[in-house]
């Protein structure tokens, strides 16, 4: 009777072991996806300030006798 109990102990341990695992493995798929989104929207927002930084080189690099003299001229 003594061998059952035991294992029967051993088995209680081992559900609630994997019910933990369970929780944690669900728990950070969760996290796993929320920083999927987080890098996405980073991804998005390099590119469009990486397009907007390409556009004032272009300017800058202009040459300035294709520019438009101020009013006062």
């Amino acid at each position: 009777m003594d061998d059952g109990d035991d294992l029967l102990d051993r088995v209680q341990e081992l559900e609630v072991r994997v019910a933990f695992q369970e929780d944690l493995l669900s728990t950070l798929n969760g996290d796993v996806a929320d920083l999927h989104r987080t890098v996405a929207k980073l991804r998005e927002e390099l590119f469009r300030a990486t397009q907007s930084l390409e556009g004032l080189r272009g300017l800058l690099n202009e040459d300035p006798s294709v520019e438009p003299p101020p009013p006062h001229y």
